[in-house]
């Protein structure tokens, strides 16, 4: 309701152009194997171009990277035949946007190196060109608001004599009615500002304030300048081996949903269980709807009872129109809290009869009611979720990644185990610490069974036992698997 933990959050996205040792990396929106409906929102550097939505998978920046030189396949092969050479030398390496992403561009910057060569020469004669237009026409505007602004100030008053800063020739007679056509022969650059040029002290102030903040101005317009023109003619810092670096900046919004973590100032902190329309939540006797229900139970446990002295003090605030500081160590005392509800004709207790929402009907205790700090946490649920199909595994004990970042899979750990152990199930707990997990033959066969439609086979061994008996060998313990056909040596005699 009316967007108050509506949160707006940028992330910034960078891909870096490099120069490898099979030949430099490129941007461009020409990328192999991708169709024409992906590449749409991009420039003609490769970069996305700013207020496209992007969502997860989109081509951020194009970008292309030189192949090693490998045997080609054969659609390799007939590529070259038809396209030429060109066509199977390069690989898509563009920036894509990870999953759960969902928002629009808000800015693309693009950092280059200085290069030498006839397109860059021609790009940064253009450029330089512009940047002049764009410069003159910045200087143009500053010095209009600055006559435009003198002729306010000016236009009526009485000239005592204005001279020319170089000539010192008189420019307006003194006892002058100033007028805009008067003002607009003074050459304001180089008066000299010690003199007066009317006969009201307070314009002359305001005359030399103005020309002051002209100088500023002009000042910042010279540096922005500088630092462009230094931009074209010698490039951008960047680190070595990076030729180019493309910054793509990606705003999303979020409403407050349904696992979301949210805090009060007590160390409260907890996850929105439910969103309901406000007809729908308790209210007061006078039809007030709260706008925000909290578990009792979070107060027992944790015995932060300056949330209920928050809440109830919070109420007195709102309703005497005032507000309370109360320090920490020197706060406001349960007593106190209790008169400042009496001044304002409360409940003592702070606890009022609630009515439920949906049936109307009032609910069986009195309910603590008043007003709170509540913060949105920046533990949001639609950066958490996330699901697993087939992703890496860990190379030497060959089970599941963990996390979003790795695509991992969720841990089946020790209290998870015994939960299916007392319930007897025990099928579904081999399969998760076999077939699910790192019986790496079990998991190729599995696939097979699943694709064929026939009964799951029987899963092989973990290999994690594998690792356990290397880590006994490591520590000098001859340990080996033996299987069921295995003959025991014979005893010498």
């Amino acid at each position: 309701k009316e967007d108050i933990y509506t949160s707006v959050h940028i992330e910034a996205f960078e891909c870096q152009v490099r120069d490898t040792k099979r030949g430099e990396e490129e941007l461009t929106r020409e990328i192999p194997n991708v169709s024409e409906e992906a590449t749409k929102d991009l420039d003609e550097n490769g970069v996305i171009r700013v207020g496209a939505e992007v969502r997860a998978g989109d081509i951020l920046v194009g970008k292309v990277t030189p192949k090693g030189e490998t045997d080609p396949t054969p659609e390799e092969k007939l590529l070259r035949a038809i396209f030429g050479e060109k066509a199977g030398d390069v690989k898509d390496a563009s920036l894509t946007a990870p999953s759960g992403l969902k928002g629009v561009v808000i800015d693309t910057k693009l950092f280059s190196r200085k290069r030498k060569d006839a397109k860059t020469k021609k790009q940064d004669k253009q450029k330089m060109e512009e940047l002049e237009r764009w410069y003159e026409d910045q200087l143009a505007a500053v010095q209009a608001l600055r006559l435009e602004k003198m002729t306010k100030v000016l236009e009526g008053k009485k000239s005592i004599g204005i001279r020319d800063g170089v000539t010192g020739k008189t420019v307006v007679k003194a006892g002058t009615i100033l007028r805009p056509e008067h003002i607009a022969r003074i050459d304001f650059d180089t008066y000299d500002y010690s003199k007066d040029l009317v006969d009201d002290e307070e314009a002359n102030e305001l005359v030399r304030a103005i020309q002051a903040r002209y100088k500023q101005k002009l000042e910042s317009l010279q540096e922005e300048y500088n630092h462009r023109k230094l931009r074209i003619n010698i490039g951008d810092e960047l680190p070595p081996g990076i030729v180019q670096m493309a910054k793509v900046y990606v705003a999303k919004r979020r409403k407050i949903m349904i696992g979301d973590k949210m805090a009060g100032r007590h160390g409260n902190k907890g996850v929105v269980a439910t969103i309901v329309p406000e007809e729908d939540m308790p209210y007061l006797e006078d039809g007030t709807p709260v706008d925000i229900v909290l578990n009792p139970l979070g107060v027992p446990s944790r015995m932060n009872l300056g949330q209920i002295l928050e809440t109830t003090l919070g109420w007195a605030a709102k309703q005497l129109g005032v507000r309370y500081a109360t320090p920490v160590f020197d706060g406001a005392t349960e007593e106190e809290v209790k008169e400042e509800m009496r001044k304002a004709g409360l409940p003592v207790d702070g606890k009022v009869t609630l009515y439920d929402g949906r049936t109307g009907e009032p609910f069986e205790m009195p309910v603590t009611v008043g007003y709170i700090y509540m913060m949105k946490l920046s533990h949001l649920v639609e950066d958490k979720i996330h699901a697993r199909s087939i992703g890496p595994y860990s190379l030497i004990t060959q089970q599941p990644l963990g996390g979003k970042a790795q695509f991992g899979g969720q841990r089946f750990g020790e209290m998870e185990v015994w939960a299916l152990e007392a319930y007897g199930a025990s099928h579904t707990l081999q399969e998760i610490l076999t077939v699910k997990s790192d019986d790496v033959r079990g998991r190729a066969k599995v696939y097979e069974a699943i694709v064929r439609g026939e009964n799951l086979p029987e899963p092989g061994l973990p290999e994690s036992f594998n690792v356990l008996i290397k880590e006994l060998q490591g520590l000098a313990l001859d340990v080996e698997l033996l299987d069921a056909t295995y003959d025991k040596p014979k005893k010498k005699s």
